[in-house]
This record gives structure tokens, C-alpha cells and sequence, in this order.
């Protein structure tokens, strides 16, 4: 049991701008919503990591998913990371998955969606990603989405069946084609985006990027530190409606970041470990 991991970029790879030292000032904010009962959503954020993961399956089984993956992830990546290392990581947290359900077959159907991005030694960025969480890249005033839904929506998309404007309120917009679930067949991309000083990242579920229009979120991304544009997109997407867990994370690349502090574990990863990676208590978010 694994995960394939796809080295295809969505899009050629481009030149990476080397920095000495480079890493992330990353804030994050998760919320249940008002039409669910459980948030199945997981995030984590740190110097060198971020991420969001969106869990899928009845009962407790998303939460479960999407926060035991990220925990088991972070337990191994705690600095700057080479992709072959970070491939690896990626293996092994999708083996927890499987050998979950082998104790339960109760959480068989389980499964996580995962964007994540992850600094590399060399000042350079890793970007993972399956399922339909996005990442998008606020770079000069300017923002580009750098993953492609594996979604059914994106599919007719891409074949020219739906329109993009029209994607947002399919009635089978929900529907994935990839995800990781302990599966030999699972796949997850990895990618090298292009690095500056400056950039902001948005890593969101879908119960942003359903209900909040791009435009709206250049404008919230384009305000206040990290965690206060992380607050006010997920503000945002409960004040459009949004009738799913509402996660977005937001990094800023930095200069020397400040590598010793902690991991913060952020919705179903935060609520249902106690402990941080060290054995102290959690912290909040």
C-alpha cells in the first residue's frame, strides 16, 4: 500500500529564484460552519510547512482522515525538507490510513484531500497536492491558483462541458477523483513553484474556494499579516454562505524565519490530539 507521486507540474516547471534562507510566517483559521455538526477539516502551519487537508467520509471518518495524516506527516517533517524525503513522508502518512482501517473496518471509505506547501533546503518551495483543496499564489497584487481540482467539475471543464464561471455552482461539484486513502493506487502531485521574498500563499478547502469569487479573495489576501488574512477569508466564505468546513491557511515567504517555533495544528487535527509533537501540551490556534 502507497502513494504514487506524479513529478508532473501542472504546468512546466519554472525557474526557482535561490535565497540563502528562506521559509514561512504562516497563520491559519478553521471553522465547523453553520451547517455542520463536525469540522473534518485539518491544517497545520509552521516555518517550514503548511498545509490544509479535507476529510472525507461518514461518520468520524473525514476527521480522522485529514487529521491523522497531517500528524503523522509533521511527525517527520520538523525542517526544511528534500522532495525525495517529503515523497516518502507522504508514503508512510498514507500508510497510517490503511492500516486504520484494517483495525476498523468501520472507517473503510475514509479518505483526505491534501495541499501543502513545504520549504526545500536551497531556499526553494515544495508544493503537494490531490484532491480539490487549492493553493493559490498572491505574488505583485496579482494571484494565480497553482493546483488543478481533481474534481468530476474539472474534468467537464477541461472537455469543454461546463464553463469555468459555471463550475462553482454544479450540482456534482463536491464529487473528487483523487484523494489519499491508504490505497496502492493513490496518487499526489508534487510540484516547484517559483519563490520570491514577499509572495503569500493561500492553502484553502473547498468550503472556501465554493463560495468566495477570486477577486474577493485578492482583496482580503492583500491586507494585514497572515493570520489576520486567514481570519477574514474564513469570515468571509461563512458571511457567502458557505455550507461546508471553512480552513484557510496563508504563508508568507520570509527572510530567516523563526525555525524554533513549534508546529500549530489547526480544526480536526487540533481537536483530536492533545499533545504537540514534543510531548508538550497543544497549542491553540
Amino acid at each position: 500500500m502507497g502513494v504514487r507521486v506524479l513529478p508532473r507540474p501542472l504546468r512546466a516547471l519554472r525557474a526557482t529564484i535561490i535565497a540563502p534562507a528562506l521559509g514561512l510566517r504562516a497563520g491559519a483559521a478553521s471553522d465547523a460552519g453553520t451547517h455542520r455538526a463536525v469540522n473534518q477539516d485539518s491544517a497545520f502551519t509552521s516555518a517550514w510547512a503548511a498545509a490544509v487537508a479535507d476529510g472525507v467520509g461518514g461518520g468520524p471518518g473525514g476527521e480522522i482522515a485529514s487529521s491523522v495524516f497531517v500528524h503523522r506527516l509533521m511527525a517527520g517533517a520538523r525542517e526544511p525538507i528534500e522532495v525525495e524525503q517529503l515523497a516518502t513522508l507522504l508514503r508512510i502518512a498514507n500508510w497510517d490510513l490503511r492500516a486504520l482501517v484494517e483495525r476498523d473496518p468501520a472507517l473503510d471509505g475514509m479518505a483526505t484531500t491534501f495541499t501543502g506547501l513545504f520549504v526545500a533546503p536551497g531556499g526553494t518551495l515544495l508544493l503537494a497536492h490531490t484532491g480539490d483543496s487549492r493553493a493559490y499564489l498572491l505574488r505583485d497584487g496579482a494571484m494565480s491558483r497553482e493546483t488543478r481540482d481533481d474534481s468530476f467539475v474539472q474534468l467537464l471543464v477541461d472537455s469543454g462541458v461546463v464553463r469555468p464561471a459555471d463550475a462553482a455552482f454544479h450540482p456534482q461539484r463536491n464529487v473528487i477523483t483523487a484523494s489519499l486513502r491508504g490505497g496502492e493506487d493513490d496518487r499526489i502531485a508534487l510540484m516547484e513553484p517559483s519563490v520570491r521574498v514577499g509572495d503569500r500563499w493561500l492553502l484553502c478547502s473547498d468550503g472556501v474556494s465554493d463560495y468566495v469569487p477570486d477577486e474577493e479573495l485578492v482583496a482580503l489576501l492583500a491586507q494585514g499579516d497572515a493570520q489576520t488574512a486567514a481570519e477574514a477569508v474564513v469570515g468571509l466564505a461563512l458571511t457567502a454562505g458557505s455550507r461546508d468546513n471553512v480552513t484557510a491557511v496563508v504563508g508568507d515567504v520570509v527572510p530567516d524565519p523563526a525555525w524554533t517555533v513549534r508546529p500549530v495544528f489547526h480544526g480536526a487535527a487540533r481537536d483530536r490530539f492533545t499533545e504537540s509533537l514534543d510531548g508538550g501540551n497543544r497549542e491553540s490556534a
